[in-house]
Parts: structure tokens; sequence; C-alpha cells
């Protein structure tokens, strides 16, 4: 009780000086979680994506559909291509889009809360032809049996304000409506957590994703060239290509 009072007074005893520099920081870092979400419109229909904004997420979220993908100089994904991006778009059965306000994305957390304090009307005019794309997510699915989640993404400025677990969570409830309940989303080690927060869990029956090389065609496992290389992900054995050379841009 001392201690708090004195640091309410400004009075904190010498001994607890060498903690003053990090208190600024987290006072930042309290307001940051306490501010209010930014106003937001979600959308399920494919038409509301534009392909330009989307490839633009894609590249801010250093987010590839190629698990190896080519990178520049500065280690920057290579854009998705624009035409595979808009075939991908039109078979994927479920499609989620977030759109906030343009001056949003590039303005201040206390923007935030002078943004939202002007009420509920406000948020309304939020759509997707006068917003601006800062989330998405997909699925592929047979329509009957399974669905796969695939490229949920968050802008960077806006992640750690549960967007892209509203994201999933509004995929699964559409594949669920759907009487589908066989869910899967491929991920890496770095999204196995947010997936796990979703609500995602091993599968109970011991099932590993297997991923096809056409070089394993033509020869066994035993025998790969010295060209290509075995690897072992989590429980998975894959076989690698030969490596390919990044084209510098």
């Amino acid at each position: 009780m001392a201690v708090a009072a004195a640091v309410k007074v400004g009075n904190l005893p010498s001994k607890f000086q060498r903690f003053l520099p990090s208190a600024p920081k987290i006072a930042a870092r309290i307001k940051a979680n306490s501010a209010p979400p930014p106003p937001l419109f979600v959308s399920t229909n494919p038409s509301d994506v534009n392909l330009h904004r989307l490839r633009e997420l894609y590249g801010v979220c250093e987010h590839s559909c190629h698990r190896f993908p080519n990178t520049d100089g500065a280690g920057r994904v290579e854009p998705v291509d624009a035409l595979k991006l808009s075939t991908a778009l039109s078979h994927s059965s479920v499609v989620v889009s977030v759109f906030t306000k343009p001056e949003l994305v590039a303005s201040q957390s206390s923007a935030w809360a002078n943004a939202a304090s002007v009420g509920g009307n406000w948020i309304r005019k939020v759509t997707p032809k006068n917003g601006r794309l800062i989330g998405f997510g997909r699925a592929v699915s047979d329509l009957g049996l399974t669905a796969s989640i695939y490229d949920v993404m968050v802008h960077p400025y806006y992640r750690g304000k549960g967007i892209g677990r509203m994201i999933v969570t509004k995929i699964i409830r559409m594949l669920i409506n759907r009487d589908i309940y066989d869910i899967a989303a491929l991920c890496n080690d770095k999204e196995r957590l947010f997936f796990r927060a979703c609500g995602f869990g091993d599968d109970m029956l011991g099932a590993t994703t297997m991923m096809y090389a056409a070089t394993a065609a033509a020869s066994s496992l035993s025998s790969f060239s010295e060209e290509e290389e075995m690897i072992v992900a989590g429980r998975k054995l894959l076989l690698l290509p030969p490596q390919r050379q990044f084209k510098q841009k």
C-alpha cells in the first residue's frame, strides 16, 4: 500500500526508480489494449472483394499462396499472381472480407477512440465501396462433406484486436450452416497457436497431411536425386524439389 501511494503521488522510493523507464511503455500498452475496436464491415459476398486491394493485403501481410515463394532482396515474398488469385476466389466456397474506414489504416490508436465515439450511425457507413480491406479469409469445400480454410490474414496494424478470430468464426458458422463439420486448416508452425485459439486441434484419428511431390512418383523415397532434399516437418516427411533460384526484384 505504501508503494502504491508513493507511485500515486509521484514519490517513488529510490530502489524502484529503475522501473520508471518502462512505465510509459506499460501505460501505452494498456491504453492500446483498452482502446475500442475500429469500425468494421464484414462481408461474405465475394463480389465485394477488389482484386487489386486483395493483392495489396497479401503483400502487406507478407502472405504467399506458395509453399516455397520467391523473395526479393529485402526478403519480401513475391506478389500473388492476379489471374490465379481471381480463379481461386471464384472457386472458393466461403469468402470473408473485413473493411474499415481508409483514413484509419494510417492513423494512431487514439484516433480509433475518437472515431468510435461518433456512434453506431457512423459505424454503419463503412461499406466495401468506401472502406479499406484489412482482413480476409476463405474456405474451399466439396459442398457436402469436408472443407479447408486458407489465407486468413489481417493487416499488421489491426492485429491483436480479434479480427482474425472473427474471420475464422464466420467461416466456420457458414460451413456448419451448410451441414459441413469436417473442417481443416492447413497452417504453418507460426499459425498453429492462432488456430488452436479458434478451436482447432490435432486430428483425433491421427491423420497427417501429405503433400504430393511429382518427383516422388518416378522414384522411391530412398533413391531421390542429389538435387532433392528430404526434410521432416513435424510428423510429415517431405520431398523438396530442387532449390529454386530466388528472383531479385
